[in-house]
């Protein structure tokens, strides 16, 4: 009888790893119990780790707050490739970072450092031979390095000025040999780092956009009502007009006129939708008064607001157009859905 329960699996990646039992085609069960036991197993991983965070954590947001250089990550092997990604997300989000292979360190690559710097090591143990010489050199300089290791008494944790605690139990590999729990819990560490930096730092979205200026991201993340409505020569309609004044400009305009006071400050909208409504109900309908037509107190788009944020809106309330206004409300504009949307930024 095939194992299909996920305790029965555990023993079953229990006797693998032991060298017992016969090697049998996996049902679909099975395999599926296997990739959940895996993602159980890692996830716990992490939440363990959370549970086990300290004021060594404050420690190193401040350790990276304060440099005024770079930081240089490293680690060897999977650990490396965590590297490379938490270099990738400091640099994303404002704090300049580079990986440096400790090999390629020791071997001509030591002139990146700076005592401006700061280091990050990457280690499950902590051990790994090939950062020894790396610490060592980091230390004389002067350059305090955060350790990322499960090995809360090797030489890296003795050598570090930080020693954040990655520790997992055991790996979510049934041989309990291919990093996966210790990778995932470096991983997920470094981004906690990244993360309380960016909010330390006072990161903001304007600044995000800045070092993604390409793609849609970009695109979201830049493009303002400014830069979509239509801002010239745009019909707007006073208050005290009838019906009849708003026929003309509704065709030219897409279906939605502003209508607004002395002030030109936007007091309601008048669309073609309001238009069909009342055409229905009224015969002389180009007398009536536009006050009694609008929409009054209608939402507005604001001059330097994202589009991304204003097309969020529109869909949310079926709102094919939004007049723009200034900080005193008054009228600049009107940005259309369509205009939005051909932008790219959704």
């Amino acid at each position: 009888m095939q194992p299909e329960t996920m305790t029965e699996f555990r023993t079953a990646a229990e006797e693998s790893r032991e060298g017992k039992g016969t090697p049998t085609e996996p049902s679909p069960s099975r395999l599926l119990a296997e990739g959940k036991r895996v993602l159980v197993s890692e996830s716990e991983a992490v939440l363990e780790m959370a549970e086990r965070l300290d004021t060594a954590f404050i420690e190193a947001v401040e350790i990276l707050f304060q440099a005024s250089g770079r930081v240089i990550v490293t680690g060897v092997g999977k650990s490396g490739i965590v590297a490379r990604k938490l270099a990738a997300t400091l640099t994303s989000t404002g704090t300049p970072a580079s990986f440096l292979h400790p090999v390629d360190g020791l071997h001509g690559d030591l002139g990146i450092i700076s005592r401006e710097d700061v280091g990050i090591f990457i280690s499950k143990s902590g051990a790994t031979s090939e950062l020894t010489g790396l610490v060592e050199y980091l230390t004389r300089l002067g350059v305090p390095v955060i350790a990322l290791t499960g090995g809360m008494d090797s030489p890296l944790a003795r050598n570090a000025r930080v020693t954040l605690d990655c520790f997992v139990p055991e790996e979510a590999c049934p041989l309990d040999l291919a990093p996966t729990s210790s990778t995932t819990a470096a991983l997920a560490m470094g981004d906690a780092l990244a993360m309380v930096l960016l909010q330390r730092k006072g990161f903001r979205a304007e600044d995000f956009a800045r070092v993604h200026p390409g793609g849609a991201l970009g695109r979201k993340l830049t493009l303002r009502v400014d830069d979509l409505m239509v801002g010239e020569d745009y019909p707007e309609i006073p208050r005290t007009a009838l019906v009849r004044d708003c026929i003309v400009p509704l065709a030219h305009m897409r279906g939605t006129v502003p209508i607004v006071d002395e002030e030109r400050r936007v007091v309601g909208v008048m669309t073609a939708g309001d238009l069909t409504r009342l055409m229905d109900r009224e015969s002389d309908f180009l007398s009536v008064p536009v006050s009694q037509v609008m929409t009054e107190a209608p939402r507005v788009a604001r001059l330097g607001q994202l589009a991304g944020a204003v097309v969020h809106e529109m869909e949310e309330y079926g709102i094919m157009a939004l007049p723009v206004v200034d900080g005193s409300h008054r009228l600049r504009g009107v940005i259309h859905l369509h205009d939005i949307l051909r932008s790219g930024v959704v």
